[in-house]
Parts: structure tokens; C-alpha cells; sequence
């Protein structure tokens, strides 16, 4: 048995679970993020399941939300990471009757990428069967000690500011990628970007004096983690508002997700 065929039965055995989802260490800590490992967890799991001859296999948004309970917003964006990684591909085929995302996983770039980041050398895998090698990736990636970058969505926040206050700002502009990245590396993310986001929006639109703060250096300046959390906004759980997130197409905009 070669080791790719190994290593590929390896992942099937771990990967999709109907009733329950067991997420591999080696996913979370290889994508550098839960909801992404749990997408591609599940990518694995039904690659091996499609019924096409060119390896393609479709999930609707609402399917995806029913098996792993990821929302469109959560799929779409790790998608495009697992994209930018370099072995999913996806394509808008008709499912149904109806245009429906599918999905391709490429099983060989993804083994390579995991050995690499493992640090496995093929050649050191001969004579491993299938029914160690997981314990074996575990064990070398927890005496590895990796840097994962996760991308920062520059263009996804940006542009949702744009889509809600009725802006105009380019998510490439250094003064405002600068804000982004400091919050992001203090520990914020997307869903904390768009509560400030509809927060202050919410606030300040029918208001000719402030409504010009609706801008990146006011909302993500270091003023951002009291907006998240300000009386009656998102980040609080007290916001009464509409989710303006709910439904909004990450595809438009320039750098923005797309299928």
C-alpha cells in the first residue's frame, strides 16, 4: 500500500460523522482556526462519497448549516482559506435544477501540505500502517512547534462597511489596514468587526453630526473593544436590532469571497 493510499484511508477514518464531529487536532492547528478544521473535516470526509466522474460533490448553505453547523458567512470564508491553501477548488454547477456550489477537494496537495507542515519526510513513512499513522501526525505536530498566519480579511470588513453604512472606503488603503491588523492581533475577529460595525451604524446614520464617523479610523481604532461592548450593542448580547449580516453577499466588492 502506498504511503498516499495510507495516509488517504488515515483521513477518511477520522474525517465526517453524522450524529456527532470529531475535528483532528492537526486540522485546527494546521488551518489555524476551529470553523475552518470543521469544514475540512468534513470537505474529507465526502470527497470519497461523490458520485461524479470529475470528483466534484455539492452541499447547499443550509446543508452545510445542518450537518456542521457552520452558517453561509462561516462556510464562505473558509473556503476561501482552504482555496488560498491551495487544495480545494469549487465550481457553480446546477444541483436540483438549481445553481448550487460544488466542491473538489485535491487529495495530493492536501498530503503534501500536511507532511510539510508535520515535517514528515515520505521516505520516513515506510512500513507505517494506517492504523498508527494518526497517532503518528498528532505526536510529530505536538513536538513541532509551527507558526500559523491566518489571513486577515481586509477586503470582507472593509466592504461590509461600505454595504451597511453606504460608503465608499478601499480595503487596500495602509492607514486603514493598519487599524485591522492592530485589532485583529489583539484577538478580535470578523463577527467581532461587523457587531461594531452594526453597532455604530445602528447609532450614528440618522445622525447628521456623528453620522460621518462611520469610518475605519473611528470604528477600528483603539476605542474598538468599548464599542463592541457599549450599552445595548451586539458584542453585549443586549443588541435589539436587526443582523445586517444576516444574508449579505461576501461575493461582491473588489477581494472579496467568490465562488
Amino acid at each position: 500500500m502506498s504511503n498516499y493510499t495510507a495516509i488517504r484511508e488515515v483521513l477518511n477514518r477520522m474525517s465526517g460523522q453524522y450524529n456527532t464531529f470529531t475535528v483532528p487536532k492537526i486540522y485546527v492547528e494546521y488551518t489555524g482556526d476551529l470553523t475552518t478544521a470543521i469544514l475540512l473535516n468534513q470537505v474529507v470526509f465526502l470527497s470519497d462519497k461523490s458520485k461524479r466522474s470529475d470528483g466534484f460533490f455539492y452541499k447547499s448553505y443550509q446543508e452545510w448549516e445542518e450537518e456542521i453547523c457552520l452558517s453561509e458567512r462561516q462556510v464562505r470564508y473558509s473556503v476561501k482559506k482552504l482555496k488560498n491553501m491551495g487544495f480545494l477548488e469549487t465550481s457553480i454547477k446546477k444541483a436540483n435544477g438549481a445553481p448550487t456550489v460544488h466542491y473538489k477537494l485535491d487529495y495530493d496537495k492536501l498530503l503534501d501540505s500536511i507532511l510539510t507542515f508535520c515535517q514528515i519526510p515520505l521516505e520516513q513513512n515506510v512500513g507505517f500502517h494506517s492504523d498508527n499513522m494518526s497517532q503518528t501526525l498528532t505526536e510529530t505536530t505536538t513536538e513541532t512547534t509551527t507558526e500559523i498566519t491566518t489571513e486577515i480579511p481586509y477586503a470582507e470588513i472593509v466592504n461590509y462597511l461600505n454595504h451597511t453604512a453606504g460608503t465608499k472606503y478601499k480595503h487596500t488603503t495602509k492607514k486603514t489596514q493598519a487599524l485591522i491588523k492592530a485589532r485583529w492581533n489583539e484577538g478580535f475577529g470578523l463577527d467581532d468587526f461587523t457587531n461594531v460595525i452594526n453597532t455604530k451604524v445602528n447609532e450614528w446614520i440618522n445622525d447628521s453630526n456623528m453620522k460621518k464617523y462611520l469610518r475605519p479610523e473611528t470604528l477600528f481604532s483603539p476605542k474598538f473593544e468599548g464599542y463592541l461592548n457599549q450599552e445595548g450593542g451586539e458584542g453585549n448580547g443586549n443588541y435589539k436590532g436587526s443582523n445586517q449580516l444576516s444574508g449579505y453577499d461576501f461575493s461582491k466588492g473588489n477581494g472579496n469571497i467568490t465562488f
